[in-house]
């Protein structure tokens, strides 16, 4: 009997519910079908759900990835600034993100972050989407400041170049994703698959990220599948309090993947010269609060837990970015950018540029 492409695709539901894993190709095979929109939504769901209750193995993760990577747009950015005299990967394009989920509600530190690496002299391919779990993701920030989230990848290669900051705006870039919408809304918003590898895919191909999780079996997972993926520096956060990235409220855990070997830190925020603050005084209630708090850090104007939070985050990017060699110099760095306006200017040059200048003081002033 000649298997259909039904027949494979139930076959293999059927095995994952099983607990049975499947190899990278056959993940990878599935994931296309897929995003393909060859599969219906019971299926799409079916599929994900039995991956997540069996768990998903770094294979599975890979394959999924590589369709992913398959099914996105590109942008082509120049991965080559200024970094062949010492043959390393000093000062390629990074991203900085989390995996999202920790329902902490804080403000937006990870777009706050982003401006203050530029700044400082890194180079940042954002990607990110509208919020999820949170009130207000990156593409809401971008997008209120007049960013165009559907512009083409050869206009976000120039933002990159003059500002050495893009937004990748990942609903533009992932078209296919579409094709599992409807399934992971009938899976109620669980938390799937596609939530972790969403931060893993950025269309720019960065090979530098530093990257928070929610998930403490993650910490080790990531470094580790994104090596197998060709990454060069990568940093995974976890705070001590559950926050998926760093947190001045407690001590961090992180891992990092460099010159293919992977090492284990904790990170104290004291040992960096921070104070120690309460995951309430990073908080915003709304999404006001929040464009003022992104705004406020930038400006050097927030409360100190958020300026502290934001400094420690951008500390981190600069030594995955190989522009610190430690954290604690970089959190000097970070502090500095930010509060002699270095990072401001370049998020109003940014503005001027993409979008509304007007709509900065007017946030300013609320």
């Amino acid at each position: 009997m000649v298997m259909t492409d039904n027949n494979i695709i139930n076959n293999v539901i059927e095995r994952l519910r099983l607990k049975l894993d499947m190899t990278r190709n056959e993940s990878k095979l599935m994931t296309e079908q897929i995003l393909s929109g060859k599969t219906n939504n019971t299926q799409n769901a079916q599929f994900l759900d039995n991956l997540a209750l069996k768990g998903e193995t770094d294979q599975e993760l890979l394959g999924m990835l590589d369709a992913m990577n398959n099914f996105s747009l590109d942008v082509l950015l120049d991965n080559n600034h200024n970094h062949n005299h010492n043959n390393n990967d000093t000062n390629s394009p990074i991203d900085v993100c989390g995996t999202g989920g920790d329902q902490r509600r804080t403000f937006n530190i990870s777009t706050a972050t982003a401006f203050v690496i530029a700044a400082a002299g890194g180079r940042v391919a954002k990607h990110g989407n509208r919020s999820n779990s949170g009130l207000s993701g990156s593409a809401d920030i971008f997008e209120y400041f007049g960013y165009d989230l559907y512009m083409e990848p050869s206009q976000i290669s120039k933002i990159f170049d003059k500002h050495h900051i893009c937004f990748i705006f990942a609903q533009k870039f992932h078209p296919a994703m579409k094709n599992v919408a409807a399934a992971r809304k009938m899976l109620d918003r669980k938390r799937t698959a596609f939530n972790l590898l969403g931060p893993l895919s950025n269309p720019a191909k960065v090979t530098n990220q530093l990257i928070g999780v929610s998930n403490f079996g993650m910490l080790d997972r990531i470094p580790s599948i994104l090596q197998k993926h060709g990454s060069k520096n990568v940093m995974t956060v976890m705070a001590e309090n559950g926050m998926d990235e760093f947190s001045t409220a407690s001590k961090n855990f992180t891992v990092m993947l460099k010159d293919d070997k992977i090492s284990k830190a904790v990170v104290n925020p004291q040992d960096c010269g921070l104070h120690m603050s309460q995951i309430k005084d990073i908080q915003v209630s709304s999404k006001e609060d929040a464009l003022k708090a992104f705004v406020d850090v930038l400006s050097g104007t927030a409360n100190k837990a958020m300026t502290e939070t934001v400094a420690l985050n951008a500390a981190a990017g600069m030594v995955v970015a190989g522009i610190a060699d430690d954290i604690i110099s970089g959190t000097d760095i970070a502090l500095s950018t930010i509060y002699d306006q270095r990072a401001f200017a370049l998020f109003e040059r940014f503005v001027a540029d993409t979008g509304d200048i007007t709509k900065i003081p007017e946030v300013q002033s609320k």
